[in-house]
């Protein structure tokens, strides 16, 4: 089975980049998609984007769109998330996913630990 980990997250300042790493253990990634979801204190959790493997198509959610970037590199067998111009409503724990291509969390059935972002104003 696939094992998710991610690494990345941190305290930035807001306006400043961060770039999330999900490397995917255990098992090559060729037949999932990459999900990235986020969860703020007292939220449930949305969907960010997602990027199929094999073909590198990506979808964002319409907020992230511009900003936020999804890449992979599969020799690696790691996604990246690059975040810019970062806002404080953006603190939340990113969660990366394994599955289908599509933005329901119920679409995914690996998950990472998530690593925590915090934008400070």
């Amino acid at each position: 089975q696939v094992q998710l980990v991610e690494s990345g997250g941190g305290l930035v300042q807001a306006g400043g980049s961060l770039r999330l790493s999900c490397a995917a253990l255990g098992e090559n990634f060729n037949n999932y998609a990459m999900g990235w979801f986020r969860q703020a204190p007292g939220k449930e959790r949305a969907f960010v984007g997602a990027i199929s493997w094999r073909e590198g198509n990506t979808y964002y959610a319409e907020s992230m769109k511009g900003r936020f970037t999804l890449s992979r590199d599969i020799a690696k067998n790691t996604g990246y998330l690059q975040m810019n111009s970062l806002k404080p409503e953006d603190t939340a724990v990113y969660y990366c996913a394994g599955g289908l291509f599509g933005r329901t969390a119920q679409m995914y059935e690996r998950w990472g630990q998530g690593t925590q972002v915090t934008v400070s104003s």
